[in-house]
């Protein structure tokens, strides 16, 4: 995805118009649908005023492509320029460009490391030329067109505020200012040096450009980390770590080796589904154990190691990978200060007592930190999914402390599961109600995320998606019974004419890897932990929807599930503790099914109310701007004054401003529309819909100001959390002034003992938070009414 595109002839133009800013700005809001901050603005103006003028030499041809803001697929980092042309013997060359204001930075004593201002103090971050070199790699890793095409790829990186100080050119960064040449402040000549050595002629147009041929090729499939384990621990750099990753990699290095001569230390690393926990866990553990330190990567879910192990198997020596891959249930036993390192993934499904019965040692966490003179917890705590689960971040500091372990937090933040999509991980939360976001609407251009009303075509369609390499399961939420458990003959889940049985009895915990076992339903126990290119979930009736609210049960779990063992105790208890306690269990379980695809996730809800509910909540890859090679939108819509009859609400669809469309549709009056405009494609024309133009920015960032949408007259069905266009005489729009309103609706029953109900309000919700919600009691009066609900938006 671009964020801008042009020549460098039209990029002097939007540069010279004191608009490249805001030009940028609108179209980084129309493609991704989320907005920034003021401050990110201001750097995009500045720095790209710079590069113009690096640009504004007569060599460096005026149809050379500029490109910026360029997300790298499979990942959630961004290029901020990119130059595009042929070199002298026209191959085709890009130029990449890492551009920062910085002014001042430190030396740290770890490898590509530096300490700069930003986020409001001084951190450690990236050098800047080993930010740009890794892009290139990534590039190279996840595109095929890339790699196929042999394009050249030159990075570098311009610091045009930094003075020169043998700081951030220090001899200890060489071999990144190697592979990406560092331009400071009185470089600008030998930046454009650089460019006129590298881009000789322009780039070609349109389809056959450089950029859109990158843009719009062939992912290469992911790596997985499992798969690349064995070339690992032969010391070969299968993953390229950016950003966070490279300063939790070296900080862990670096407290390594303080701790073995020194005190004890206790690092947490804190980070969400796809952020790379893993792939920095095994890198740790191999340069660790090539260091000759005892380290060893330790998890208490037998899933990763038992998979890790199997993929293993035939290179290393059974002894050595029991050795280096360990359960959490064995150090008990273990001496104070016995390892140099334990590497603990999936920290937050540590447990309390160990052994089967959980009658042995006193505390999972106290006895990794006792054990190790450096003790690294991956955690996140969004993924406990069982009531033995303690692995949170102040359970690690309590007992960090008893053991007078000094302790370090960082954060893993860069995403490269789930297309590598921020949103889709901030949309989940929201959909499940874990916490409360800004993105109310997926946009399924940037995750594969489909709502099926039928577990055979889930189950089908996974099938298909597993045919080229064997990455794609179907899992569940743990409602059934495991009966085939004790007779092969019977079926676990039976969904009307759908049947199917759980994994574990021929595969065990490495059933997500044997390539017959796809036919079989896997559960939270035997994917946790590990990746897929596409996971299809099936949601059972513990998680269901009401009248727009997410409702647990653990009581619809199956008898034969442990993880929610023992929660009626508990319940009678502490009715309210254990209440939230167990509602959260659950949403944090689907939530971790539903982030094991890197590719995409599939769904089947046994409740039809929440499938309703989740398919209100996404925006179709047919609607909006196109995904690929962005392009300046026209709030301007080509509107026909009349048509021929025959293709009215065939082709085309009336056009009403948003008051006459409330007395047309709301009330059957006699209303002219202002012409026809051409229905856009994915959506089947019929009489009950028109376009109308939204005002204001309330509903920002689906629907921008200005934008024309496609509305449907005579909502079918719940309106819960529908996008909508109301009319009552107590509203006052925000924006309009108007006695109606384009609002998210929600509301709330009142139900009588007959079983009948009435709404006891209705809300009528803005997506951006600078807005108010508009509150309605009383709907059920003649004056409230549901005009119609946004199906579609026009893009010229």
């Amino acid at each position: 995805m671009i964020v801008y595109s042009g020549t460098k002839s039209r990029f002097h133009q939007d540069v010279m118009g004191n608009d490249i800013g805001g030009i940028i700005f609108d179209t980084f809001k129309a493609v991704t649908g989320h907005s920034t901050k003021r401050s990110e603005i201001d750097s995009w103006t500045n720095s790209l005023r710079y590069m113009h003028d690096v640009l504004e030499d007569a060599a460096i041809p005026a149809d050379a492509g500029v490109a910026i803001e360029y997300h790298i697929p499979r990942s959630s980092k961004r290029i901020d320029f990119i130059l595009t042309g042929t070199d002298a013997n026209k191959t085709d060359t890009a130029i990449l460009v890492e551009l920062k204001q910085w002014q001042q930075a430190a030396l740290t004593t770890k490898d590509g490391i530096v300490t700069t201002t930003f986020k409001g103090g001084q951190q450690e971050t990236a050098h800047p030329s080993y930010q740009a070199w890794t892009y290139k790699r990534l590039l190279e890793d996840y595109n095929q067109t890339v790699q196929e095409s042999k394009i050249n790829l030159y990075p570098c990186a311009y610091l045009h505020n930094y003075a020169p100080d043998n700081i951030i050119t220090s001899p200890f960064y060489a071999q990144y200012t190697k592979e990406a040449p560092l331009f400071l402040k009185p470089d600008a000549l030998k930046l454009q040096e650089f460019i006129k050595r590298n881009i000789k002629h322009g780039d070609r147009a349109g389809r056959d450009g450089l950029m859109y041929r990158i843009d719009s090729g062939k992912i290469k499939p992911s790596k997985n980390l499992a798969d690349s384990l064995a070339s690992m621990l032969q010391g070969n750099q299968e993953f390229v770590m950016v950003d966070d990753q490279k300063i939790v990699y070296e900080t862990a290095l670096a407290l390594a080796r303080q701790a073995a001569t020194g005190q004890k230390h206790v690092l947490i690393v804190e980070g969400g589904p796809g952020t790379g926990k893993s792939v920095v866990a095994i890198n740790l553990l191999v340069a660790l154990t090539g260091q000759d330190m005892v380290a060893q990567y330790i998890t208490r879910n037998s899933a990763p190691r038992l998979v890790y192990a199997a993929k293993l198997a035939g290179t290393l020596r059974r002894t050595r990978i029991d050795n280096m891959f360990r359960s959490s249930e064995t150090f008990h036993k273990a001496e104070a200060n016995e390892y140099d390192c334990l590497i603990v993934d999936e920290a937050h499904r540590l447990k309390e007592k160990s052994g089967i019965f959980n009658h042995l040692g006193e505390n999972q966490v106290k006895e990794l930190i006792n054990a190790a003179k450096l003790s690294v917890f991956f955690v996140d705590e969004d993924q406990k999914v069982t009531l033995k689960d303690i692995g949170d971040k102040d359970e690690i500091r309590r007992w960090a402390k008893k053991h007078t372990a000094k302790v370090i937090e960082l954060k893993l933040e860069s995403q490269f599961r789930c297309n590598g999509s921020d949103g889709y991980l901030a949309w989940l939360d929201n959909a499940l109600q874990v916490g409360k976001t800004a993105n109310d609407i997926l946009d399924t251009r940037e995750y594969d995320f489909q709502v099926l009303d039928d577990p055979t075509k889930l189950h089908e369609l996974i099938r298909q998606k597993n045919l080229p390499n064997n990455k794609a399961r179907v899992v569940a939420g743990y409602c059934w019974k495991w009966l085939s458990k004790t007779n092969p003959a019977l079926k676990d889940i039976v969904i009307g004419g759908y049947q199917a049985a759980w994994n574990l009895n021929d595969d065990g915990q490495t059933w997500i890897i044997q390539p017959d076992s796809v036919s079989e339903v896997g559960c939270i126990h035997t994917c946790q932990g590990l990746e897929l290119d596409y996971v299809g979930v099936i949601v059972g009736p513990d998680l269901i929807v009401r009248d727009g609210e997410v409702v647990t049960s653990p009581a619809a779990r199956a008898s034969t599930d442990k993880s929610v063992h023992g929660w009626k105790a508990l319940y009678k208890a502490h009715p309210e503790a254990a209440s939230k306690r167990l509602d959260l269990l659950i949403k944090n379980t689907y939530r971790t099914l539903m982030t094991r695809g890197q590719k995409g996730c599939y769904v089947y809800f046994t409740d039809k109310e929440t499938a309703e509910y989740f398919k209100t909540l996404l925006q179709p890859a047919t609607a909006g701007a196109p995904a690929g090679l962005a392009r300046q939108l026209k709030k301007a819509l080509d509107i026909l004054p009349d048509i021929a009859g025959a293709l009215r609400w065939k082709e085309y669809l009336p056009v009403y401003s948003l008051e006459a469309a409330c007395g047309a549709f709301g009330r059957g009056m006699a209303v002219e529309p202002q012409g026809w405009a051409k229905c856009p494609p994915g959506l089947k024309p019929d009489r009950n819909m028109f376009v109308a133009r939204v005002s204001g920015r309330s509903m920002e960032p689906r629907l921008h100001h200005g934008d024309y949408c496609v509305f449907r007259a005579n909502v079918a069905g719940t309106r819960q959390n529908k996008i909508v266009l109301v009319q009552h005489s107590s509203i006052a729009d925000p924006d309009t002034g108007g006695s109606y309103t384009v609002k998210k609706y929600t509301s709330k029953k009142k139900y009588a003992e007959d079983g009948t109900w009435e709404h006891e309000e209705i809300i009528l919700k803005p997506l951006n938070p600078e807005y108010v919600d508009i509150v309605i009691p009383n709907a059920e009066n003649e004056e409230f009414m549901v005009v119609a609900e946004v199906v579609g938006s026009i893009i010229n």
